[in-house]
């Protein structure tokens, strides 16, 4: 049913897709996943129509049958023959529904499968755009700060280089201060 929406997305998908198309992807897939869901309503009225028709076929079979025990028990042939035709014509167009019915039962379970498929797909999809969108955003941030003067902490040699010159004479200052203990505590012994 949805096959051909469905290769549309994918096609989409698979291909290799600057960030600016990502925005019409998604725009595409909430097409797609509204036409399906269109069309899985219209396959609803499908089944309610088929079902309503094989109700009624089905009372035009009980009273068509109701019909042919009343004719067999006047002893007219030729009404009772009328009779059978009718019931073989309210038969037929029953079993006829109930085949239809069947397949248009089956071909909407398997629709509405394929429907939350494609919802769970644009969903991810949309869930990936916002992504990118908000990693596009902290990457602009992140110009304008530098274009200000500033540096990203990724990025700021300097401020590495003075974290680790910082790091390494606080780490001396420790080790005099435990050596000058030590020799504190040995001069009292």
């Amino acid at each position: 049913m949805f096959e051909s929406l469905r290769a549309a997305i994918h096609a989409a998908l698979d291909a290799a897709t600057p960030p600016e198309d990502s925005r019409h992807i998604v725009s595409q897939m909430r097409e797609a996943v509204i036409d399906a869901r269109a069309s899985l309503e219209l396959m609803r009225e499908g089944v309610q129509e088929s079902e309503s028709r094989l109700a009624f076929e089905r009372s035009k079979l009980e009273e068509s049958s109701r019909r042919q025990r009343l004719a067999n028990g006047i002893d007219d042939q030729e009404t009772v023959d009328v009779a059978l035709r009718f019931v073989k014509k309210h038969q037929d167009r029953v079993t006829v529904l109930e085949e239809k019915l069947g397949a248009q039962q089956n071909e909407l379970a398997l629709a509405e499968k394929e429907y939350a498929e494609m919802k769970a797909e644009f969903k991810n999809a949309e869930k990936n755009r916002v992504a990118e969108d908000a990693a596009r955003h902290v990457e602009s941030a992140w110009r304008n700060v530098e274009a200000a003067g500033g540096t990203r902490p990724e990025t700021d040699l300097d401020g590495s280089l003075l974290k680790s010159r910082l790091d390494r004479e606080a780490r001396e200052s420790a080790a005099e201060d435990q050596l000058a203990e030590l020799k504190r505590r040995m001069g009292k012994d």
